[in-house]
């Protein structure tokens, strides 16, 4: 049996004792980074006075998992298998889905255990009324995709959560800024940790202060959805509207998706 077990994403207090238990049961732990996993057992084993038999660590992440895949037959689910990433919860922005995945299309056994979870704790956090959100992980570092994902981001009509590290966040920062200098963001940093903080206001005045704040650490930002001023326009109210054809055409075309000469068609067919 398969059975995923979030970790702490920073206070060793927040391990539950399922996880505790499943990880004393191990014969096999599947690690995002085998020396993080050997190294968090070590503490725990210290702090609850648990000794923790298994032996055998094997590393899993996004660049050998196929491979890992391969190897598998669903004889070895036989024993119990854990998967853990290096903080919190398998899957979320960490590996661990391609396991799941392989359990599902081979009809094995699999658990997966609640536990820390920076998404979900920064959105309970952030003091938005909003009950949706978006998670778009850590943006790419730089060029056309970064830019595109970030005006998604800026674009998109519920909460916006990202993650960040201390190197490119007074850049992510600008870029929210750039984008819309009103738009109110949350930052919370070191989640649980010693020097958790938090952080609301405008784009602007956010980004003015860390210029000279401390910003070290792990980030999560929560971005205020775009306000759409007034109703959203729906394809009718653009074939009511008194405009030449073919640009109503390239504005429905953009909307659905359809090409435009088969929407400007469409159009002239009921002239």
């Amino acid at each position: 049996m398969l059975t995923l077990v979030p970790t702490p994403i920073g206070n060793l207090e927040d391990i539950s004792k399922r996880a505790l238990d499943a990880l004393l049961d191990a014969e096999l732990i599947f690690c995002e980074d085998t020396r993080v996993t050997k190294k968090l057992l070590q503490l725990l084993s210290e702090k609850n006075n648990l000794e923790f038999n298994c032996k055998d660590f094997r590393s899993f992440h996004s660049h050998n998992e196929k491979q890992i895949l391969t190897k598998l037959n669903p004889e070895d689910f036989n024993k119990n298998i854990v998967y853990v990433s290096d903080a919190g919860m398998p899957c979320v922005s960490d590996p661990g889905a391609s396991l799941v995945q392989y359990c599902i299309e081979n009809s094995l056994e699999y658990d997966v255990l609640p536990g820390a979870n920076a998404v979900l704790t920064a959105f309970a956090m952030s003091g938005f009324l909003d009950t949706e959100f978006t998670f778009f992980g850590f943006l790419p570092h730089k060029g056309k995709e970064r830019k595109e994902k970030l005006i998604k981001v800026m674009k998109n009509p519920t909460l916006s959560i990202l993650y960040e590290s201390p190197h490119r966040l007074l850049k992510t920062l600008e870029e929210i800024k750039n984008i819309d200098e009103n738009r109110t963001i949350f930052l919370v940093k070191e989640i649980s940790k010693l020097h958790q903080k938090t952080y609301k206001d405008s784009a602007k005045h956010i980004y003015k202060k860390f210029l000279t704040e401390n910003i070290r650490g792990e980030w999560v930002i929560v971005i205020e959805p775009t306000k759409t001023v007034g109703s959203n326009l729906n394809i009718e109210d653009i074939e009511n509207l008194d405009i030449a054809p073919k640009i109503k055409a390239k504005l429905i075309a953009k909307m659905t998706g359809k090409h435009t000469k088969e929407i400007y068609q469409q159009l002239l067919d009921k002239i």
